[in-house]
């Protein structure tokens, strides 16, 4: 079995998806059918940045999405492996999870696009520059991240945000409360503590406001089922319910990614190979959870092309 996975903020980077462009009419298609939908140039951003604009996450977000569906419709439109033949489930990362959605048929490539420039806004909006903050605690798991956190709260918010792997935990929270966090880690059992350089505390209580504004954004998006079941980050289930993906969706924003716990599900259901479209960060962190699966990443036209060829 297979499942189509799909990555995360911090996948972006300048030049992204201008090699795929320059090959296929159809990821231009793709980029346009995107820049469209926003009123902006996100593709030029994404080809030339600078990399401050691209990071921004209003633009990173609908980037990182329109680079993995424009690689997912070469592979299937020109290769003709197509995603509901050849995927039993699909996932994504954060605002991957829209990507798998899209992917999937669950949500027009025009109303993710938006979906996602809102996301990023909301986001952003929701905490005053400075006053949140995320770490990644190296060599420690979920228990210890959860220590951790509950250590260095106080009075603040500090919360676990991402459980990626065996290895690496990403806290979100008050920058006061991160900073402590950060110090007091490797007395509670973690190798290493880094503070991420991102402009708002994703994933953590603080974000209610932009919930609020995703949940008001949902509501009017049309959202169908989707061709296979995809496994949500706040549940590590799969999901083919228009409105629960709704409701997921909107507790994402504040919930934690259980992407460790999505991927040993996605295993003890049967999935031995999974492919990561349009990135590659999720292959390896697959390989840390899960030794004995087959992972890839497909970024470029000749990974394309090794995976219609597997096929």
């Amino acid at each position: 079995m297979r499942a189509f996975i799909f990555p995360g903020q911090g996948s972006q980077s300048v030049g992204m998806g201008q090699a795929l462009a320059a090959a296929s009419a159809t990821a231009r298609e793709v980029f346009q059918e995107v820049d469209d939908a926003l009123g902006q140039r996100l593709f030029r951003i994404m080809g030339e940045g600078p990399p401050d604009e691209l990071t921004l996450t209003q633009n990173a977000q609908p980037a990182i999405m329109a680079n993995a569906i424009a690689t997912l419709r070469v592979i299937e439109r020109e290769g003709g492996v197509r995603l509901a033949d050849k995927a039993d489930y699909v996932a994504g990362h954060s605002l991957g999870e829209y990507t798998a959605l899209c992917a999937a048929g669950a949500i027009d490539l025009a109303t993710t696009a938006r979906l996602l420039k809102l996301r990023g806004l909301a986001m952003q909006a929701a905490v005053p520059v400075g006053q949140g903050g995320m770490a990644a605690l190296l060599g420690a798991d979920l228990r210890i991240a959860q220590i951790i956190a509950e250590a260095a709260a106080e009075d603040d918010v500090c919360t676990v945000a991402n459980d990626n792997d065996p290895t690496q935990v990403v806290i979100s929270g008050s920058k006061a409360a991160i900073d402590r966090a950060i110090g007091l880690a490797k007395d509670h059992g973690a190798k290493r503590a880094i503070a991420l350089p991102v402009s708002a505390p994703f994933h953590c209580p603080l974000m209610q406001p932009a919930a609020d504004a995703m949940g008001a954004a949902l509501d009017e998006a049309r959202i169908e089922a989707p061709l296979v079941p995809v496994y949500a980050n706040v549940t590590a289930a799969p999901v083919t319910d228009p409105d629960t993906i709704r409701r997921l969706l909107v507790e994402q924003v504040t919930g934690m990614v259980r992407w460790r716990e999505s991927v040993l599900a996605m295993q003890s259901a049967g999935v031995d190979r999974f492919v990561e479209i349009g990135g590659k960060v999720l292959g390896p962190m697959v390989k840390r959870i899960a030794p004995d699966v087959d992972a890839i990443s497909v970024v470029t036209m000749d990974d394309i092309e090794a995976l219609v060829r597997d096929s």
